[in-house]
């Protein structure tokens, strides 16, 4: 017993404690254990926790590390003040450097903050087309520092997460569905009950174009050398630039069928004998 204490009196010594007694070391032991058995039931609840939340399974990897760095920290300075040792300066002292760190690491810690806030919000997914601060492509990853586009050019974009989460985000694949819009000029001789039924004859020819809501054409505006239409035709977001271009193209078609022309901005002038 007196060769035990001898070695906690050493160890004290080194620690720089006054004392260091078999009880206090039994005590700290007994803590230890403890404390690691509770670290244990408070890591399965956190698990449990996670599983719950898809939202978060991204981040299950990074917040489970989180909590158990911190619940072990607090097991530490607990054993720590247990044993007599000033804690407070401890603290203060990784304060101090965790300042250090925050400030050297400012625009990582951003990029983090704003990944954790896409994972967390959702505004898009993998797969989705997307605009976002001057990009436009579609999301092939999503990671907690950036987020990868690939142009329609197959062009890869990494963008800073801190500087996508304060961006304006338009998806154009959240719904499943996108509207195509064109205006189509022609001429003041050509009836416009002959237009819309050429215009008709295209869209009835596109697979692609969606049943409900119909397709609407519309006179939309007299210009100076032409009347102009509005079309309007609801499709798939996968489909939406096979439907735009198969519409122009089927419009030259049509509209030469039925003889009617398709105007441009000219002007005609007119020269009187007197």
């Amino acid at each position: 017993m007196e060769n035990v204490q001898e070695v906690l009196s050493n160890v004290a010594g080194t620690l720089n404690l006054k004392t260091l007694s078999w009880d206090a070391a039994l005590r700290v032991v007994v803590l230890v254990l403890v404390g690691m058995a509770v670290i244990r039931v408070l890591m399965k609840l956190v698990d449990r926790l996670l599983e719950r939340s898809k939202s978060l399974a991204s981040l299950h990897v990074y917040i489970r590390s989180m909590v158990r760095v911190g619940l072990w920290f607090l097991l530490v300075l607990m054993a720590a003040g247990s044993l007599g040792i000033d804690v407070t300066s401890i603290i203060a002292l990784l304060s101090v450097a965790g300042l250090a760190v925050s400030l050297a690491l400012q625009n990582t810690l951003s990029n983090l903050a704003g990944g954790i806030m896409l994972l967390v919000t959702k505004p898009f997914q993998v797969g989705d087309y997307v605009e976002a601060d001057g990009v436009g492509g579609t999301i092939a990853a999503v990671d907690l520092s950036y987020t990868t586009f690939v142009t329609v050019d197959n062009k890869e974009i990494f963008v800073p997460n801190s500087q996508l989460s304060a961006a304006k985000i338009v998806n154009y694949s959240a719904l499943g569905r996108r509207r195509v819009e064109l205006t189509v000029n022609a001429s003041y001789d050509a009836p416009t009950q002959t237009v819309k039924e050429a215009i008709q004859e295209v869209l009835d020819a596109i697979p692609q174009i969606q049943p409900d809501p119909a397709p609407a054409i519309w006179l939309s505006a007299y210009q100076s050398s032409s009347i102009q239409y509005v079309v309007r035709v609801w499709t798939a977001a996968g489909d939406y630039w096979d439907v735009y271009y198969a519409i122009q193209e089927g419009l030259r078609e049509s509209f030469t069928r039925h003889g009617i022309e398709m105007t441009y901005d000219h002007l005609n002038v007119h020269i009187l004998e007197r």
